[in-house]
């Protein structure tokens, strides 16, 4: 099996594409493919990359706004510099990371946010796909509070359980809400974009995308509620 994914890994086009255009990784061409698309970000804007780590993304969205625009990118783990932007390591749950991401931009907020975050694989997709969904719905938590009016979003998530909670969520926050897969996503990927555009004002109002999602896995039967956590194990949106 690992054989065979080293294998597949090194005639992979999309990555052999990655190293001969400079990009750090090859999911640089997923937000390339989402931009072509919905043009997301434009020249002159300022841009957050949550889960920036190792970079391909802050690269691309660097491309795209030029040389009077700003990219901000943040993640758990240290980045390599990048010129042209500003990478801080930190924790983006945290008030302190929120206040100084706000502080990095000299706008009153960002024109888009995007995240191509992703947890440390398991191995087991429920377990994966939960803790991906938790991640998705935290980036749409801190787009809401660091988006301009009209602003975009855009998140990765894992086809499964809970992901139309996460698109109504988005909903209610933007006006245009789209899914877009890839081609530069591995073909056996579940992984999908959740593209969202033209951030409603009053989105700040509405309770936490984490809350909502949590709310109605529980609805469903999916998660525990808080009675019952002593019970059962529970990891991101899932019980095991």
């Amino acid at each position: 099996m690992a054989k065979r994914w080293y294998q597949q890994h090194q005639r992979d086009p999309w990555r052999r594409q990655a190293r001969n255009s400079g990009y750090r990784a090859r999911s640089a061409f997923k937000l390339k493919q989402i931009q072509e698309r919905h043009n997301i970000i434009r020249p002159g804007d300022s841009v957050l990359d949550i889960g920036c780590h190792p970079g391909g993304w802050t690269q691309v969205a660097l491309e795209e706004v030029g040389g009077l625009g700003t990219v901000v990118g943040v993640d758990l783990r240290p980045t390599d510099p990048i010129e042209g932007a500003s990478l801080l390591t930190g924790d983006v749950r945290e008030d302190g990371v929120i206040a100084r991401l706000s502080s990095e931009n000299s706008d009153e907020g960002y024109n888009s946010v995007v995240s191509d975050i992703s947890p440390s694989l398991t191995g087991r997709y429920d377990t994966d796909q939960a803790i991906s969904l938790e991640l998705s719905a935290m980036a749409l938590d801190v787009a809401a509070k660091l988006l301009k009016p009209g602003g975009s979003f855009v998140t990765k998530a894992f086809q499964g359980t809970g992901i139309e909670l996460l698109i109504e969520a988005c909903k209610k926050r933007f006006s245009f809400v789209r899914r877009f897969s890839p081609t530069a996503s591995r073909n056996a990927s579940s992984e999908v974009y959740v593209v969202c555009k033209n951030k409603k004002p009053s989105s700040e109002r509405l309770d936490s995308a984490i809350e909502y999602i949590q709310q109605g896995l529980i609805d469903a039967g999916v998660l525990v509620g808080d009675e019952e956590e002593d019970e059962e194990s529970v990891v991101g949106f899932r019980r095991l």
